[in-house]
C-alpha cells in the first residue's frame, strides 16, 4: 500500500463536505429560517491556489444554502452539489465529468454522511473532530478541526508535494 505523502502526488482533484469541514458545524439561523455559517478565510485561500493551479475542485453537502454555493463561486469552484441527497451518486458524477480515477480525488468529510464516497474514494482525509467512524476509514487526519484551516492543510500539503504551492500569483 502507498503511504499518504506518496498518494499526495496523484491526486488531480479535491471533494469537500461544507458543515464540520470549512464551516465549525455550528449554524446560526436568522429570523426567515437562513442557516448562516462562518468559514476559515485560509482554507479559503487555499482553494482559490488550487483552483489557479488547475487541481479540480468539487463542493457536496446535504445542506441548502446559497449564499454557500456563492461562497464557493467566488472561490472559482464551478461544481457545487447544494442540497445532495446522495453524495455518492454526485461523487460518481464529478469523477465522470473530468474522466477520473477514485485514486486522482481527496475527499474530505467529517460525518456519517460522507462515509459511502469516503469508502470508495482514493484519498479519504477528515478534520480532526470528526466522528469515529470517519477518522477509521481516513488514510489521513488533519490536526486541524473542521472550520479551523483542515482544508487549507489538505490543499497545501498536496500542493507542496506537487511543487505547486507558493507558485501561483496571490
Amino acid at each position: 500500500m502507498i503511504n499518504f505523502k506518496e498518494q499526495l502526488h496523484q491526486v488531480k482533484a479535491f471533494l469537500f463536505d461544507v458543515d464540520g469541514v470549512f464551516s465549525n458545524g455550528n449554524v446560526y439561523l436568522t429570523p426567515d429560517g437562513e442557516m448562516l455559517r462562518t468559514m476559515n478565510t485560509k482554507d479559503g485561500f487555499a482553494v482559490v491556489q488550487a483552483v489557479k493551479s488547475g487541481f479540480l475542485i468539487g463542493i457536496i453537502t446535504g445542506g441548502y444554502s446559497e449564499s454557500v454555493r456563492k461562497r464557493f463561486n467566488d472561490l472559482g469552484v464551478t461544481d457545487v452539489y447544494i442540497k445532495s441527497p446522495n453524495k455518492y451518486n454526485d461523487y460518481l458524477d464529478f469523477m465522470a465529468k473530468y474522466s477520473l480515477s477514485p485514486e486522482q480525488i481527496m475527499y474530505m468529510g467529517d460525518d456519517l454522511p460522507d462515509y459511502k464516497v469516503m469508502s470508495s474514494i482514493g484519498l479519504p482525509v477528515c478534520p480532526a473532530d470528526a466522528v469515529e467512524e470517519i477518522k477509521s476509514i481516513s488514510v489521513y487526519i488533519s490536526d486541524k478541526d473542521g472550520g479551523n484551516g483542515c482544508v487549507r492543510d489538505v490543499i497545501e500539503q498536496v500542493m507542496r508535494a506537487q511543487g505547486k504551492w507558493n507558485k501561483t500569483e496571490v
